[in-house]
């Protein structure tokens, strides 16, 4: 693009001019570079945060499938954790930025193709997350009252697309399968006081079905030893804390890991020691969190005629502490249960066609112009720590790619006005930062009628028409 910059030199009040009072000279102006982030969680933010300070000159529109902001921040953390929530600040900071817009309720591969924004943007970055489970494959998996972990957590943080989930809290033992985080997360909140969380941002409507819970017993299943627990000390002490609740493990778990402890690297070492001690503490509580080793589950049980669950059967497995390989033993036992929760992990998919997408890990393949960031990128590992870093590396090397010329942004890119006509043109209402504003300052209103920080708002239709522009 090119200009002609010409200024005038001298007093204009004569009206006397002559071809040197003008100084015309030819400016280059490099077109603005465009780029397009999708999803609006913790990497898409660390992403636009670090791209906005290290080339100030580009301006970036983040798409939300959502009419609201901050993905698994606010629909993955638990609402008992509110701490990990300050990370929003940060966000909310980024979203200032001038060169910065977020526009919530539009969907890709639904409301605007892929193809769409490549040809609106020098770049488009895909940060979206990781929104399926991944199953066991075994007989009884379909049966009513088997939810993933990551429904669960939906529900009760108030997403929208699980508000309406089914959960049957009638019976008094629950079985998680899995020991990550997220399974002693959904396990804390079955066995919390429900005291405790009235003063949290948990739903209303979830409240009240936890209020009304019969569960006594959860147990945390996983096929490899005390050793191998994915969680982290920090949830298992909370637990260990939870008043009127005990943790109960099977000493036996242990046997052969008392010369192995002492080696571990710190943090596994700490857990490990905490595990054992634990295991030796007297206890007192009407309710009981159970971490159980070793267990492979084959068979989720159900009624023949109602087709609800009724237990799980599990082959025992031996394992070498050091290696943490197990093997089954061919024996099996069967632990009776009304509800189970799935929590062996998430799985990314490609929501558009056109996108570059390896099916088996789940992730996106790098392409010219396409850049990934968060779990979409590395899978389904990690916390918001791991997901700033690696939205950081990612973020350098955009930045590097256009320092270098290996990004092409010297053609001109028509960005959000193009989108925006499109997305118009479908019929669809998309919700601004200020709109999120608007539905934010709500939420908090109605929390704070009953005793809360929000109360969220579960229905798109309300957010749209509280936020929607």
């Amino acid at each position: 693009m090119w200009k002609r910059s010409c200024s005038i030199l001298p007093s204009l009040k004569h009206f006397h001019f002559t071809a040197s009072h003008f100084s015309c000279t030819p400016v280059h102006f490099e077109p603005t570079t465009k780029i397009c982030i999708v999803g609006s969680g913790p990497a898409g933010f660390y992403f636009a945060q670090n791209v906005l300070k290290k080339a100030p000159d580009v301006t970036i529109d983040m798409l939300e499938k959502l009419p609201v902001p901050f993905g698994l921040v606010r629909y993955g953390v638990a609402p008992d954790h509110p701490e990990v929530k300050n990370v929003i600040n940060t966000f909310e900071k980024v979203a200032t930025n001038k060169n910065f817009k977020f526009h919530g309720n539009v969907t890709l591969g639904r409301d605007v193709k892929f193809s769409e924004l490549r040809q609106a943007y020098h770049a488009v970055v895909l940060t979206y997350g990781c929104n399926e489970d991944r199953e066991l494959g075994i007989p009884g998996e379909n049966l009513s009252n088997v939810i993933s972990a990551r429904k669960f957590v939906g529900w009760y943080n108030g997403l929208p697309e699980d508000k309406d989930l089914e959960v049957d809290l009638s019976s008094e033992t629950v079985v998680v399968l899995g020991q990550g985080n997220v399974a002693v997360d959904v396990s804390r909140i079955l066995l919390s006081p429900i005291d405790s969380l009235k003063v949290t941002d948990i739903t209303e409507y979830s409240l009240q079905a936890l209020s009304l819970s019969k569960v006594k017993t959860v147990y945390l299943v996983g096929r490899r030893g005390p050793l191998q627990a994915a969680f982290t000390i920090k949830e298992l002490r909370e637990m260990t804390k939870l008043p009127g609740v005990q943790t109960l493990l099977q000493k036996e778990h242990f046997a052969g890991t008392e010369e192995l402890i002492p080696n571990l690297p710190r943090a596994r070492k700490r857990l490990s020691e905490l595990l054992v001690a634990t295991s030796l503490k007297e206890q007192e509580g009407s309710r009981y969190f159970r971490p159980t080793f070793v267990r492979k589950p084959v068979e989720i049980l159900g009624h023949s005629g109602s087709g609800v669950v009724q237990g799980v059967k599990f082959e025992i497995n031996d394992i070498d502490h050091e290696k943490g390989i197990t093997r089954g033993t061919g024996k099996h036992e069967v632990n009776e249960c009304g509800l189970v929760l799935r929590s062996i992990g998430y799985k990314g998919s490609s929501v558009d066609s056109d996108i570059s997408f390896d099916s088996n890990r789940g992730v996106v393949v790098q392409q010219e112009g396409v850049y990934s960031a968060g779990w979409i990128h590395t899978g389904p590992t990690g916390v918001i720590l791991s997901t700033m870093s690696d939205a950081y590396d990612q973020s350098n090397l955009l930045v590097e790619d256009i320092n270098t010329k290996k990004l092409n942004v010297t053609n001109s890119k028509p960005g959000f006005s193009a989108i925006e006509k499109t997305l118009i043109s479908r019929g669809i209402v998309t919700v601004d930062f200020d709109g999120w504003k608007k539905i934010d300052k709500v939420e908090i209103q109605r929390g704070t009628a009953v005793g809360k920080p929000r109360e969220k708002i579960v229905d798109i239709a309300e957010m749209l028409r509280i936020g929607g522009s």
